[in-house]
């Protein structure tokens, strides 16, 4: 409509009118107009269309409509590649364990739980936080009821970063400082107004975005008493990872009492067996060495 617009107050359109030389060659209809137009915004290059120095006019709008074209194919990319790489996609290939468990570690009862990455391709800078989100009541009677509390965690690496290169544990060490110091075994029911959200977030190695996956537990679904069953074997050299495990627990001798007893009275753990736990995760790991790996690192890729 512009082009046809310019061509019409410059007289182009009425044969024998106006100065011969055309703002714009060999438009003489809406057509014509319509065609060098489509011919501007994907060629340079044109047939027997072309702008003269006739009009400036023409040769601004020719310059925006440029301009404007660059812009559209900037846009229609960057949809078509937001839309075959979504972020929520690379998240559906994180992992979390099914259940969470509590747990002795280090003589410290501990929450825990498995994180992992089924894909290859590795995720940049990721991090993982945890939150308690239960009801609470202030001292001046305030109900609170989804009063959130940050839980620090410790990892193989130290911090909240993690290199999710394996499925990793992590944990969160309960002592004094931690929401969960009075938590008892009897309090993990459904009933319970507890949730811990965890929250993994890293930027994908193939397109840059940031990716975030997110997981809750609930009172009923962590688990008193039990340990991750060992996923990772070293076969020939090779570490293999069997993910039909991934969610696999195994009792251990655990205390029946909350944090904060334990540190009051560490004779609790005199009466554990903690030999009589070894046995079974022994017999889980050769299973796991004989399965067949889903995953594999060689030992050049980690150099």
């Amino acid at each position: 409509m512009v082009w046809w617009l310019i061509a019409f107050a410059h007289g182009d359109l009425a044969p024998g009118e106006g100065t011969n030389v055309p703002c714009v060659t060999s438009i003489h209809s809406f057509s014509s107009a319509f065609l060098f137009s489509i011919e501007v915004q994907v060629t340079i290059g044109f047939g027997g269309r072309m702008v003269t120095e006739e009009c400036p006019l023409a040769i601004l709008i020719l310059i925006v409509q440029n301009i404007v074209g660059l812009m559209i194919n900037a846009i229609m990319l960057g949809c078509i590649f937001m839309k075959t790489a979504q972020a929520h996609r690379r998240a559906e290939t994180l992992i979390f364990s099914k259940h969470a468990v509590i747990a002795l570690r280090h003589g410290r009862l501990c929450f825990m739980l498995r994180v992992g990455d089924l894909r290859k391709s590795m995720i940049i800078s990721a991090t993982i936080h945890m939150q308690v989100v239960r009801k609470t009541t202030s001292p001046e009677g305030e109900v609170v009821p989804l009063h959130q509390v940050d839980i620090p965690m410790e990892n193989g690496v130290g911090g909240n970063s993690i290199f999710l290169v394996a499925p990793l544990i992590i944990y969160h060490v309960i002592d004094s400082n931690s929401p969960l110091y009075d938590l008892a075994p009897s309090d993990l029911h459904h009933h319970q107004d507890l949730e811990i959200i965890v929250i993994l977030e890293g930027v994908v190695e193939t397109t840059g975005i940031t990716t975030q996956a997110r997981t809750s537990y609930l009172a009923d679904e962590i688990l008193w008493g039990q340990r991750f069953v060992p996923i990772v074997a070293e076969e020939d050299g090779r570490y293999s990872v069997d993910y039909s495990k991934f969610g696999n627990t195994v009792k251990v001798p655990t205390p029946l009492c909350t944090a904060r007893q334990l540190d009051e009275d560490r004779s609790l753990l005199d009466a554990l067996t903690l030999a009589s736990s070894r046995g079974p995760l022994r017999k889980r790991s050769v299973a796991v060495a004989k399965a067949k790996p889903k995953f594999s690192i060689s030992p050049d890729s980690l150099s």
